[in-house]
């Protein structure tokens, strides 16, 4: 990732923001909620602080060239109701995307807008090949939304994740360059 400052990408409903310190709260009760964070490897929040290292790592991340997470905010806002993003980038090869949004914005698309953005960004300026998304066999809502972004489902994957002590199928979701219809993003 050749990246100096932090984007910020633009979809028709959406800014797509660095997350920072001013977004504790936000954070905090994004992850805190759990019906958003039982498909992913985090517990609910139950301080600020969790909040803030959750940022942090986001952060660390960036720093580091090994992803890259931003925060949807509304257009012209800087309170964020979900996150989206690359947990891990390979330069001219593959990212695997990860998203959570508050609840009460589910079933209105605007997920579905979010990752066209960011997949699009992915694919014109990490040369990406290949985007990969891990799903746990029950979130229907994240199959549903992948599948109709003309991600293939690949398999699933026995004990794959392993958390909390705990080991995880994954189903295995990709989207290939060529697969992907969206040519264009706003922000680049």
């Amino acid at each position: 990732m050749d990246l100096k400052n932090f984007p910020t990408l633009k979809s028709d409903r959406f800014d797509l923001i660095e997350i920072n310190e001013s977004h504790i709260e936000d954070i905090f009760k994004l992850y805190s909620d759990y019906t958003v964070v039982k498909h992913v490897d985090i517990l609910p929040l139950k301080t600020l602080e969790e909040a803030k290292k959750e940022i942090e790592f986001y952060r660390e991340r960036f720093v580091s060239k090994t992803g890259i997470r931003w925060g949807i905010a509304f257009k012209e806002q800087t309170k964020i109701i979900g996150t989206v993003g690359f947990n891990k980038v390979y330069v001219g090869h593959k990212g695997r995307i990860g998203y959570d949004l508050e609840q009460k914005y589910w079933g209105k698309g605007y997920m579905t807008e979010v990752l066209d953005c960011i997949i699009s960004y992915g694919f014109k300026k990490f040369d990406l090949r290949r985007v990969e998304a891990e799903v746990t066999p029950d979130n229907i809502g994240s199959e549903k939304l992948l599948e109709k972004l003309n991600f293939r489902k690949e398999g699933v994957l026995r004990e794959w994740m392993r958390w909390n002590d705990n080991f995880y199928e994954i189903a295995m979701y990709s989207l290939l360059s060529s697969d992907f219809t969206n040519k264009s993003v706003v922000g680049i």
